[in-house]
């Protein structure tokens, strides 16, 4: 015990500077943006309680505005997810060099612990002091959602920073897995099934989820440049000072991961609502109460799928569903390995539905974190459904993986050592491979020859040339 208390302290101090490194920044951007309003209705005291209560949003907490027109306090619960990568990457930094070996090198369980416990004692302290200002921070989701993302994010940073090792199941997992079947547990308790398949069903999903996402950013792009106008008309009719154009600018870049998910599951087709009663979807737009004007709102389609650039909407999920196939092709049938490795028809077809599930799943997630209320009434429900979009891009991917995998693999296994099957057919160009390069004959053009315009000096020991006057001389020369 007094060996480790030094770590764990140390571990602390790391996890708590972590934080405090987050919040400074926070501060530092809100209190310029404060000092450049001409309307400080708040001091410094108030604006400190701001910088906490949006910290803590950028945990995915939730926060309720009591001060509204109605009287009735509405809740705001749509978080930035780009907001969300300044402590994620921090947390996950401060744990990766807690445990590594070249740097800190302390143990696995006190490098956890020690950077979630000092991390998360910054983050009751900032609970209880944006508790009394405004917005106010919801204590059970902020006692429940940022533990969990601390937790995971540094996790996955302890695990970083030893390599990202892979081997057997923990001892203190195995119990759990008595529920499998006989002739799979012990491929998952000696760990070849966990390193070898589970890490590619994983990889291939987690590309799906990315290629959706990336097609959605492409969507909203596209759809941005489109409307343009109404875009840069919303910034004047928000605010007219620079410190709210800048304000409102920084807020629409820190939704864009947000507009990015929406856009993906617009292609996969459930769609999203942009307030209570406003259905988005490619069969159609159902309109409800007028919203405000806002950047990003200015991209939302105004009617249904129509015609062939409508139609090319849907090109994402099948880009989606090929990526997953690719990625599992390179696990089944990897290059410059040998036909023994190759995965048998099944097995790669059971992968590659898997990694559909793992691209629902993930679709899921980041549906549900992209999504929040803003408000009561019709602000009350933005974003899409969580279950919606993982079923569909569970369908989407799945209904093109499967056999797009099964077909990439047959073809990489007939040409995988350059001999051909007896009923694949040699394709024979009849043209020859090289042509011989064309000589053409150069035309013999006379050359022109100038007469001299210039007299010509006569070098020592040449004779002189006659006179063109003498008549004589001229006569001897002809």
């Amino acid at each position: 015990m007094r060996d480790r208390s030094p770590d764990l302290a140390t571990c602390m101090v790391v996890g708590a500077v972590a934080a405090c490194l987050g919040l400074g920044a926070l501060a530092v951007l809100v209190m310029v943006l404060w000092i450049g309003s001409p309307y400080p209705d708040s001091g410094p005291d108030g604006v400190l309680r701001v910088v906490a209560s949006l910290w803590l949003l950028a945990h995915g907490t939730e926060l309720i505005r009591a001060d509204t027109a109605s009287g009735v306090p509405a809740p705001v619960g749509l978080t930035p997810l780009l907001l969300v990568a300044l402590p994620g990457w921090l947390v996950h930094r401060a744990a990766r060099d807690a445990a590594a070996p070249d740097a800190c090198g302390h143990p696995v369980r006190t490098a956890w612990g020690g950077v979630v416990s000092g991390y998360l004692l910054v983050a009751l302290f900032m609970l209880v002091y944006a508790s009394g200002g405004e917005p106010r921070p919801e204590w059970f989701g902020a006692l429940l959602r940022v533990p969990l993302l601390v937790g995971v994010v540094a996790g996955l940073g302890v695990w970083a920073g030893h390599g990202y090792p892979r081997g057997p199941l923990p001892v203190s997992v195995r119990p759990a897995l008595n529920v499998l079947p006989d002739r799979l547990r012990p491929h998952v308790l000696q760990g070849p099934f966990v390193r070898e398949e589970a890490l590619a069903v994983l990889r291939a999903g987690a590309a799906g989820a990315v290629a959706l996402v990336g097609g959605g950013a492409l969507l909203v792009s596209v759809a941005l440049v489109a409307r343009i106008g109404a875009v840069h008309a919303s910034f004047g009719q928000i605010t007219a000072v620079w410190s709210g154009s800048v304000a409102v600018t920084l807020l629409a870049l820190a939704l864009v991961p947000n507009a990015a998910v929406w856009g993906a599951v617009y292609a996969l087709g459930p769609g999203f609502t942009v307030g209570a009663g406003t259905v988005v979807a490619p069969g159609g737009v159902e309109a409800g109460a007028a919203l405000p004007p806002f950047p990003l709102l200015g991209a939302v389609p105004v009617a249904g799928l129509g015609g062939p650039l409508g139609m090319a909407v849907l090109l994402v999920p099948v880009a989606a569903g090929c990526v997953v196939a690719w990625c599992t092709v390179r696990a089944a049938a990897p290059d410059g390995g040998e036909r023994a490795e190759v995965w048998p028809v099944a097995r790669t077809a059971v992968s590659a539905a898997a990694s559909a599930a793992v691209c629902g799943v993930a679709m899921a997630v980041l549906a549900e974190l992209a999504g929040g209320p803003m408000g009561t009434g019709t602000l009350a429900d933005f974003g899409p459904a969580w279950w919606p979009a993982g079923g569909a891009a569970l369908l989407w991917t799945g209904a093109v993986a499967v056999p797009m995998a099964l077909v990439v693999r047959a073809w990489r296994l007939l040409t995988w050592d350059g001999r051909r099957p007896w009923w694949l057919p040699r394709l024979r160009v009849p043209f020859p491979t090289a042509l011989p390069r064309p000589r053409l004959p150069r035309p013999l053009l006379p050359r022109p020859r100038l007469a001299r315009l210039w007299p010509v000096r006569a070098r020592q020991g040449d004779t002189p040339l006659p006179a063109a006057s003498d008549p004589a001389a001229a006569g001897s020369l002809a």
